[in-house]
């Protein structure tokens, strides 16, 4: 029987949230062991096992997980009832080009696929909102944060200093070595590289300096800059790249490799 390993967080009694960890699922070699992701070239088999054990502990079924297939924009959907009632193929044709989602449903998981980029939860307890971000470079130098939370405030009525963030395990600074144009990216958007970047020594062992940069403060700053309180963001700690044996990194394990899923819930017995 499988048995998905979660790392859990705590964001309040109406929600459930977390992230998937490599551990307690069926797939092999690089998607070892679990792995839900269907954009990586895993066994169907595999991930279908895997999603249905998730489902399984989740006490939801398929048709209440919902991921999309992310392709690092700023595409925001709310998943509402319309949505629910789409057939599959309708479904899939609106999850195209997302990288977050929110809603306000009751019994369904919304979430997102990482491997070193950042994932962001978020729960507006007040209203029964939540959202799930998925935050590459490309998406942070976007702000996908901010179009993210104004979704919600516009939505569902949330105010910014009563939301909850969760950042999930991603690339540190340390490992995330990056080119001149995506230093430059930054400083385009005009973010403070003084917080948010570093140079070290090349990563491939020249005597060259390159810059690093820190997409969890980044994607923390432009938290705290949408009006979350300091107090409400919270960060895993955790470095895909150096606990690659339990989190996925596409840097350490190359893109066919797996996903993390890091998603979040309410729970119907909670909505006000």
């Amino acid at each position: 029987m499988l048995f998905p390993k979660l790392l859990n967080y705590d964001m309040g009694s109406g929600v459930t949230a977390f992230s998937t960890t490599r551990h307690g699922g069926c797939s092999s070699g690089h998607y070892a062991s679990f792995n839900i992701n269907h954009y990586c070239g895993d066994s169907e088999e595999a991930i279908g096992r895997n999603r249905c054990a998730l489902c399984s502990l989740l006490g939801v079924d398929d048709n209440g997980l919902i991921m999309p297939h992310q392709t690092h924009e700023t595409k925001v959907i709310h998943v509402d009832k319309s949505f629910m009632e789409l057939s599959l193929t309708g479904r899939q044709e609106r999850l195209e080009g997302v990288d977050a989602l929110t809603t306000c449903l009751g019994g369904l998981c919304i979430g997102v696929s990482t491997a070193d980029c950042i994932p962001i939860l978020l729960y507006d307890k007040v209203h029964s909102a939540v959202g799930a971000i998925h935050a590459g470079w490309r998406g942070t130098v976007q702000r996908i944060v901010l179009k993210t939370v104004k979704q919600m405030t516009d939505r569902y009525g949330s105010r910014p200093s009563e939301i909850t963030a969760q950042i999930g395990p991603g690339i540190s600074v340390d490992n995330f070595e990056v080119g001149d144009e995506v230093y430059d990216a930054f400083i385009n958007e005009g973010f403070n590289m003084d917080t948010i970047s570093r140079r070290y020594p090349d990563m491939a062992g020249s005597k060259k300096q390159k810059w690093h940069i820190d997409l969890p403060e980044c994607n923390r700053q432009q938290l705290q800059a949408c009006g979350l309180l300091p107090q409400h963001i919270h960060c895993a700690g955790i470095c895909t790249f150096k606990q690659h044996a339990d989190f996925f990194s596409a840097r350490r394990l190359g893109i066919h490799s797996g996903r993390i899923f890091t998603g979040i819930m309410l729970r119907p017995d909670r909505l006000v």
